[in-house]
């Protein structure tokens, strides 16, 4: 799958659970098929369609998360065009993750939003609602530190297609 020729402004971006859901899938890179990695222990629901973008990788070496914000869920693995408009930090067992966090470019209720600040409050206290309680019940933490812009959320992106580009050819050169 493409990332797409305006990465990193927009995106093809693979959705792996549709926001509403309590279901934590996982693609399953060898066969291509997804996995059903666990159900939600806590009472709560993804509040926005949630993903990854192909050909990137994000610090912890999985490709890049997304959640892209759309009026409607989507079903599992299908491919949204996706803008970022920022980026939440967080700490998951005390180790750094980066959602980016985007709008379904293709979705006319979204498609004007360019800034996650422009977003109504309570649409950003909901993600951080959500990252800070759907793990509790397993005795995890995740720790939300902050949001950015659009700009910093672009930065990742595009360091994460770089790492995934750089291990591509750092394994065919050992190939």
């Amino acid at each position: 799958m493409d990332v797409g020729t305006d990465a990193p402004d927009v995106f093809n971006s693979i959705i792996e659970i549709p926001q509403g859901g309590k279901v934590k899938y996982e693609l399953d890179k060898e066969i291509g098929m997804l996995r059903v990695d666990r159900m939600l222990y806590s009472s709560v629901v993804y509040p926005a369609n949630y993903g990854f973008i192909p050909k990137s990788y994000a610090d912890d070496g999985d490709p890049l998360d997304v959640l892209v914000l759309a009026q409607e869920a989507v079903d599992p693995l299908s491919i949204l065009r996706a803008r970022p408009i920022g980026m939440m930090s967080m700490l998951d067992d005390n180790e750094k993750d980066a959602k980016i966090i985007c709008i379904h470019v293709d979705d006319p209720a979204f498609n004007d939003y360019w800034h996650s600040k422009e977003l109504p409050d309570h649409r950003l206290r909901e993600l951080r609602r959500f990252f800070q309680d759907y793990k509790a019940l397993e005795d995890k933490t995740v720790r939300v530190q902050d949001f950015f812009g659009p700009d910093r959320a672009k930065d990742v992106v595009e360091e994460a297609l770089e790492r995934y580009e750089e291990e591509v050819a750092s394994n065919q050169e050992d190939a």
